[in-house]
């Protein structure tokens, strides 16, 4: 390998990666990831950064936050390139939490399923917007619409002030 070979161009960076350019100028602005300039002031990433890209995008299609990714990446000393070692102690972290967000995607999906027909989200068995009912003791009907809709209205009414008298 030449020492040329062990640099990339943004744009090589992005054909190897299958990563926009405009992302990958998103992640070194994250601190993501890094390059050197040179004297015409074009950007070099180590070939290294392509496993780290890589780590990046796997990161986050397992729905890991970015402020994370960055906390993990920052946490591999001398901003070195991640390993598998590293992928198995940071994913074992990370499990967790996706384990919890799966379990409230389908509480999440079950509810949804019983509320689809209630239409007026004030039913004993609308469990997204009104668990045990609680809407009911306000009164019969769609009570979120009614009280925003008169809201609203006497919004509008001070605004427009009183009416004129003829």
């Amino acid at each position: 390998m030449t020492p040329q070979d062990a640099v990339l161009s943004v744009g090589d960076l992005s054909a190897r990666s299958g990563v926009t350019v405009s992302a990958l100028h998103f992640y070194e602005r994250q601190g993501l990831i890094a390059s050197e300039r040179t004297s015409g002031n074009q950007r070099r990433y180590p070939r290294a950064t392509l496993r780290r890209v890589a780590f990046i995008r796997v990161s986050q299609r397992v729905g890991v936050p970015l402020t994370d990714i960055r906390a993990a990446l920052d946490s591999l000393p001398d901003g070195r390139t991640p390993t598998k070692r590293d992928w198995e102690r940071l994913s074992a972290l990370w499990r967790g939490e996706l384990d919890q967000r799966i379990r409230s995607l389908q509480h999440l999906r079950d509810d949804l399923t019983s509320c689809i027909g209630c239409g007026c989200l004030s039913l004993r068995t609308c469990r997204l917007q009104n668990p045990s009912d609680e809407l009911g003791a306000e009164g019969t009907g769609p009570r979120r619409w009614i009280d925003a809709d008169s809201e609203t209205a006497a919004g509008a009414e001070a605004a427009q002030g009183p009416e004129p008298v003829d």
